[in-house]
């Protein structure tokens, strides 16, 4: 089982940052994606975390003879998930300090402009210019850079990981095919 949830969680969290290793690659920064980024980011995500799935469904079948109890299934999916997590929170922190420091500004400024573009009134933008400058205070706090990230991405496996145990528990052993 820990080999299993080891190689599906590192797969898992390097798919879900390919888009920053490959921008890292290509020279580019992520902020070249920025305005599709969240589509990219959280296609990726489920793409990834469809690792959970395989990695539940081969604890049950290859290591535990097919039965599987749903809290089981849940630990496996679990870690999968933290796994995955830790990594993109780990290269997201490498891309933002090595080659995006500018994140927040950016990101505080394409929101406010977004609002003015789509003609919103001088007191939305208002509120959200004090938000943005509130959230660029936060930002530079590495800590909540962490968790921030976390949060970002932790829930989406969490969410994939209840369903796979529902889907996946199994209490008693399938019975043989007869050829």
């Amino acid at each position: 089982m820990k080999k299993t949830v080891l190689i599906c969680g590192i797969a898992a969290g390097l798919i879900s940052t390919s888009m920053f290793i490959g921008m890292i690659i290509l020279g580019k920064g992520t902020h070249d994606v920025m305005e599709n980024g969240m589509i990219y980011g959280f296609s990726l995500m489920i793409l990834a975390f469809s690792l959970i799935f395989v990695g539940t469904k081969i604890t049950r079948d290859k290591h535990n003879g097919g039965v599987i109890s749903f809290w089981k299934a849940f630990r496996v999916g679990l870690y999968i998930s933290l796994i995955a997590s830790s990594i993109y929170v780990l290269v997201w922190i490498f891309d933002l300090y090595m080659f995006d420091m500018d994140f927040a500004e950016r990101y505080a400024a394409q929101s406010i402009e977004k609002l003015k573009s789509s003609g919103a009134s001088a007191e939305t933008i208002a509120k959200e210019t004090a938000s943005m400058e509130s959230f660029k205070e936060m930002y530079k706090n590495p800590i909540f850079v962490i968790l921030l990230t976390y949060v970002e991405i932790l829930p989406i496996g969490i969410l994939v990981t209840l369903i796979s145990a529902f889907t996946l528990k199994r209490s008693k052993r399938p019975e043989p095919a007869i050829a």
